[in-house]
């Protein structure tokens, strides 16, 4: 996947301005598109427990889109960030096993009706990379029953790794 691809998974389900989240950014690359696609007077707060990872991404930060913020920290503990307009998941709840209740925190931290963009290999069978992903319909149903709504597919990549991957929007209920 390039930027472009990145760009185009998240596009449907963000709009332009307003304060989002990335939870589990590492260097960056899904950062760097929804930056460009809240664009300028927005925010993106980039969390990662990985500080060399958010290092990389400062550097490569754009100063044409959303004013880019790093957050050292694990988004599977609470954090002080609440009110949002979305949060993205990309390629990051995969290494989660408990899911319900990292969907709880990132319930709390959304403004009513914010977004929660999920980017993930669209199967239920993991490896030792990707330990705990899930298909499209399981994750439809895990949004429903963690206080989401309105769950759709927003696009598809294909992938060497394991076939394919998913962008989905949930909204808060």
């Amino acid at each position: 996947m390039d930027h472009a691809d990145h760009v185009r998974l998240l596009r449907d389900g963000v709009t332009h301005g307003g304060t989002w989240a990335d939870l589990g950014a590492g260097a960056g690359a899904f950062t760097l598109a929804l930056a460009e696609l809240v664009g300028p007077g927005g925010e993106v707060i980039a969390v990662d427990r990985d500080g060399g990872a958010l290092r990389e991404l400062e550097r490569a930060v754009r100063r044409d889109g959303a004013t880019v913020r790093t957050l050292s920290a694990d988004f599977t503990k609470p954090l002080d960030l609440e009110t949002l307009d979305g949060v993205v998941m990309a390629n990051s709840l995969h290494f989660v096993r408990d899911k319900a209740p990292v969907l709880a925190l990132v319930h709390r931290m959304l403004k009513s009706s914010g977004r929660l963009l999920l980017v993930e290999y669209d199967t239920d069978r993991g490896n030792a990379y990707v330990p705990h992903p899930l298909s499209f319909e399981t994750w439809r149903a895990l949004a429903d029953a963690s206080g989401f709504t309105g769950t759709r597919k927003l696009g598809i990549v294909p992938s060497r790794f394991l076939g394919r991957i998913f962008s989905a929007e949930s909204v808060r209920a």
